[in-house]
């Protein structure tokens, strides 16, 4: 196997151990009756309207640390590749260099 194909491979296996603990961070969350906590925040009628609140508050934690990880991921095993927020910031950085360029004249 070449190291390219070990590398791609290991990237793989890694965002899957990723995506068993998004799954492992639900599963947990549900358990411990945050959920069933949420819901009873609400009134009956809006039930299903706090279980998907509840879901965005408990998953948002998780998504973060698994964003972290996935960097932390790449980083090690040398991966690369264009990220969307890259390029945000990479054009909010060259309107703020204008706004300054702008001020001084």
């Amino acid at each position: 196997m070449t190291n390219d194909k070990r590398t791609k491979l290991l990237h793989h296996c890694a965002a899957g151990a990723g995506f068993a603990g998004l799954i492992l961070w639900y599963y947990a969350g549900y358990k411990l009756g945050f959920l069933d906590w949420i819901i009873q925040q609400v009134p009956p009628r809006f039930a299903g309207s706090g279980m998907m609140i509840g879901v965005m508050i408990m998953m948002t934690p998780g998504f973060f640390i698994w964003s972290r990880y996935n960097r932390w991921v790449e980083k090690k095993l040398k991966v690369t590749g264009i990220y969307y927020e890259d390029e945000f910031y990479k054009e909010n950085e060259a309107l703020k260099d204008n706004a300054r360029q702008n001020k001084g004249n």
